[in-house]
């Protein structure tokens, strides 16, 4: 789903050519019904099944935004010249990173391009966000990332995410707080990599963000179009790439590339 931030975030999900605009949807009874049709969402070829969230196996294979480094950026192999895509591979990963604190279902440390802030912190599901390094590449935004990975979570409990939002945090104190601690080990890595490499950002503000949820679940059942390939329910909220339903939640960023009718339910 596509997000804007505003008061509530604003979602649109991409449907063909079309987008529809789903906070109107919220307190309606829905259908979404999956045809059985995948097309991947690079290539548009026809696929009988998705990989890595919309893609067809050939470009799983081929293509570098689906390489293992993408998920453990600490791993980038770009200036080995051993990239998939060079020119993609310049184009999305030698450019400005940034390196922040979120809170999702509670503090976690991550990173993004610079050009997608603040959406990645509206995709995960964050009530508030902090950027606190500006890198030069992906890869050393992965490097400082690990480095804080042992002092701070990485990765969001997305069921507790969809139960209600966290408990207001501080991001500045903990900011403070997990700088002292690896300060020897970011100097470490500046020296190695060049002192404008990593760049600490000293007075970068908070964000906060709320979504528009009207009632969150107190038991999260998770749906799969594979398995149930129509599912019916009133539309509570929506958080992070999740529809929230009366009846379950799903996951919308899993199923990129399926064919999907929407429509409410009289």
């Amino acid at each position: 789903m596509k997000t804007q931030l505003a008061d509530a975030v604003a979602y649109r999900l991409p449907l063909g050519d079309a987008e529809v605009p789903m906070n109107a949807l919220l307190g309606q009874q829905l259908q979404l019904r999956y045809t059985g049709a995948i097309n991947c969402i690079h290539c548009g070829r026809k696929s009988s099944k998705s990989f890595n969230q919309g893609y067809c196996f050939p470009c799983f294979r081929s293509l570098a935004q689906c390489d293992s480094c993408i998920v453990s950026p600490e791993k980038c192999h770009y200036h080995l010249g051993t990239c998939r895509e060079p020119e993609w591979g310049a184009a999305n990963c030698m450019i400005e990173h940034v390196v922040y604190l979120a809170n999702t279902s509670g503090l976690k440390v991550g990173i993004t391009r610079h050009s997608q802030v603040p959406t990645r912190w509206m995709d995960q599901g964050a009530t508030q966000a902090q950027p606190i390094f500006r890198v030069d590449s992906r890869l050393h935004s992965g490097l400082v990332e690990h480095l804080f990975k042992d002092h701070v979570a990485d990765k969001t409990s997305w069921q507790a995410m969809l139960k209600g939002d966290a408990e207001p945090l501080d991001l500045e104190a903990q900011r403070q707080r997990l700088m002292e601690v690896c300060a020897g080990a970011v100097e470490q890595l500046r020296e190695q990599h060049g002192l404008q490499a990593i760049t600490a950002l000293e007075a970068a503000g908070e964000t906060r963000i709320s979504y528009p949820v009207l009632e969150y679940p107190v038991k999260v059942k998770s749906f799969n179009l594979d398995k149930t390939p129509t599912i019916e329910g009133t539309l509570l909220g929506i958080k992070g790439q999740y529809l929230i339903f009366d009846t379950g939640v799903i996951n919308m960023r899993k199923y990129g590339g399926y064919e999907l009718a929407v429509s409410r339910i009289n």
